[in-house]
């Protein structure tokens, strides 16, 4: 079960969580300063109109003050004008803010995806990730644009209206109040199915994410085995979900909104009832009247948006749980700081650029499991020394694309060490340590871009004639140079409008251009046709010499003129040596080999 998974609700209001958030209002502390003091001012100035009501209709009418009716007319005017700039100051900065705040966070976000290793990825579906980043993200701009700030706004204006009820006239005030445990019931059942309508609704839209992802990825596969209508289905049936989750909690707001309307037209027919009573026995002006009608009429609507704001604030607590969950995920593939050198500890030392000092390649009894229990590899010894040639081959799930990993350090060894030139690679610095490496798989990812692009990957030290040589090494010129546009020629999504092989090409491109000390090349034969296989093999002759080349191949014709052969089965390294003293030996690479004969026999002989 994935720590992030979408029904953890937690509390309504979680401090340790509240304090952290608050921590991403710190680099924007002027503003808002200036926005808590443009709401406090704007609720100030929502209090002076009933007042200034109060007086035109208990002193300068009766009075027959025209200067003084005009006066206050003057004063009302300017009251709206200030209230309104003080609203746009406010609405602008908190609004700017928490743009500035999904930037930021987004941008905290994606820098630790970067970091974490691949085992974080093989456990959490994509979707629910690009949930984290855009939906989650964007419930807590509610938050810092409607919440956190402008409750305060509320809470003044709440307590600004009570002091002046009951400042004008306490009996007044305490026939208003009366209503006060009406509002609590309507907003406690708010409340309850607000929550848990919230939560149904999170639920399935991150479902919604996941479930897209992962069919618009494999769109391929639905069309060749004709899943639409079954796929189409099951979509409806989350998106119908989805749909009627977000009609109960329409239903709630409906429900809510003309309850509290209700009971303020409630609050108000007992303030005429009552006040009028007491108008006309001549123990109530009929300003005082007046301004506590339209008190109360004001009254009950930062009740209601506080009820509002506490949906926002529920969540924004979840949304932040699960956030924060992603991003207390501990970073396992981590830079040392120490040298393990021939198995001595030299705590301190500084550890060179692995590219200068790069040396012999060692396994040293190398177990890991990607299950527990399950070991890929068991005890796996053995060496690649600076400049050799060296394939890896095996039956499906012997464990050699596992050895890459591990050697690009994916994943972290469980049992035994690898070193280069004598330094354990958890001793290195990561990033310097994987650019020893070109790496070239089978399944080739390209981003959508240029297919210059695509080879340099934004390193601007390739410049456009680097570019060219890769591509003219692997022999992928000539289909570039017949694209509208050449190297500048437009890739689409996962390189969509390319063929495999051109990809796989491309791919080898890459790995060139950026000169690596040791090129991995993982099957990246696999896909490519017999001829340009061929051209593939006769570039990699040069590319190879002076270089150290760790292959992984099923085809045995691709490697057979290695300097070194080691040959898996089941996890464990079983045979090493050359191709012809594999041969010699009889046994598993020759049964391998026999085998790959038979069917090119039988091939050739259809």
């Amino acid at each position: 079960m994935s720590i992030h998974e979408e029904d953890v609700l937690g509390k309504a209001y979680d401090a340790r969580l509240m304090r952290r958030l608050i921590t991403y209002l710190r680099p924007y502390k002027p503003e808002v300063v200036l926005a808590t003091a443009a709401i406090i001012g704007h609720s100030a100035l929502e209090l002076a109109p009933p007042f200034l009501v109060k007086l035109v209709i208990d002193r300068y009418i009766p009075a027959r003050d025209a200067g003084g009716l005009s006066l206050i007319a003057v004063v009302y005017l300017a009251v709206l004008l200030g209230s309104f700039a003080l609203d746009y100051v406010q609405t602008w900065l908190l609004q700017l803010t928490g743009q500035r705040i999904m930037f930021d966070m987004r941008m905290q976000i994606y820098e630790h995806l970067q970091r974490l290793d691949l085992k974080f990825y093989d456990r959490n579906p994509v979707g629910r990730l690009m949930t984290r980043v855009t939906t989650d993200v964007d419930v807590l701009n509610d938050l810092f644009t409607s919440g956190v700030v402008s409750v305060f706004g509320d809470v003044f204006t709440l307590v600004g209206i009570m002091v002046m009820m009951i400042w004008i006239d306490w009996r007044l005030a305490i026939v208003a109040f009366s209503v006060l445990p009406l509002i609590w019931l309507v907003t406690q059942w708010f409340r309850r199915n607000v929550r848990e309508s919230y939560r149904t609704v999170r639920i399935w839209i991150a479902r919604i994410n996941a479930y897209l992802q992962e069919r618009i990825t494999g769109m391929a596969t639905v069309q060749l085995f004709r899943r639409e209508a079954r796929d189409f289905a099951e979509f409806d049936r989350i998106d119908r979900t989805y749909r009627d989750a977000n009609v109960q909690s329409i239903f709630y707001y409906a429900v809510f909104y003309p309850a509290i309307e209700l009971i303020s037209a409630i609050a108000a027919a007992l303030i005429i009832w009552f006040g009028g009573g007491w108008v006309m026995m001549g123990a109530l002006t009929l300003g005082s009247l007046v301004a506590s009608l339209q008190y109360s009429s004001r009254f009950f609507r930062p009740i209601s948006d506080m009820s509002e704001k506490f949906n926002v604030l529920q969540g924004a607590m979840a949304s932040s749980e699960r956030i924060f969950q992603l991003l207390d995920t501990e970073v396992e593939i981590v830079s040392g700081s120490g040298m393990r050198d021939a198995g001595s500890e030299r705590h301190g030392s500084r550890i060179p650029d692995p590219r200068s000092r790069l040396g012999r390649i060692a396994f040293e009894n190398v177990t890991f499991a990607y299950v527990p229990g399950e070991p890929v590899l068991r005890n796996v010894s053995f060496t690649v020394d600076p400049g050799q040639r060296v394939a890896l081959v095996g039956a499906t799930g012997s464990g050699k694309t596992t050895i890459v990993s591990l050697l690009l350090r994916f994943y972290d060894v469980q049992q035994g060490r690898i070193t280069i030139g004598g330094v354990d690679v958890r001793d290195m610095d990561v990033h310097e340590r994987r650019s020893m490496f070109g790496l070239v798989l089978q399944d080739v990812h390209l981003f959508s871009g240029t297919i210059g692009g695509n080879v340099r990957l934004g390193n601007e030290s390739i410049d456009e004639a680097a570019v060219r040589r890769a591509v003219d090494a692997v022999h992928a010129g000539p289909f570039i140079d017949r694209l509208p546009q050449g190297l500048d020629t437009p890739v689409a999504e996962r390189g969509a409008t390319l063929s495999v092989g051109q990809k796989q090409l491309l791919s080898f491109a890459r790995a060139l251009a950026f000169d690596p000390p040791v090129l991995v090349l993982d099957e990246a034969t696999s896909s490519v046709d017999t001829e340009t296989e061929l051209l593939i093999r006769d570039a990699l002759k040069v590319v190879m010499r002076g270089r150290t080349t760790i292959a992984i191949a099923h085809r045995l014709s691709t490697i057979q003129d290695m300097d070194r052969i080691l040959v898996l089965h089941k996890g464990e390294l079983r045979e090493a040596g050359t191709h012809q003293e594999l041969l010699a030996q009889r046994g598993i690479y020759h049964r391998l080999y026999q085998l790959q004969f038979k069917d090119r026999e039988l091939v050739n002989s259809r």
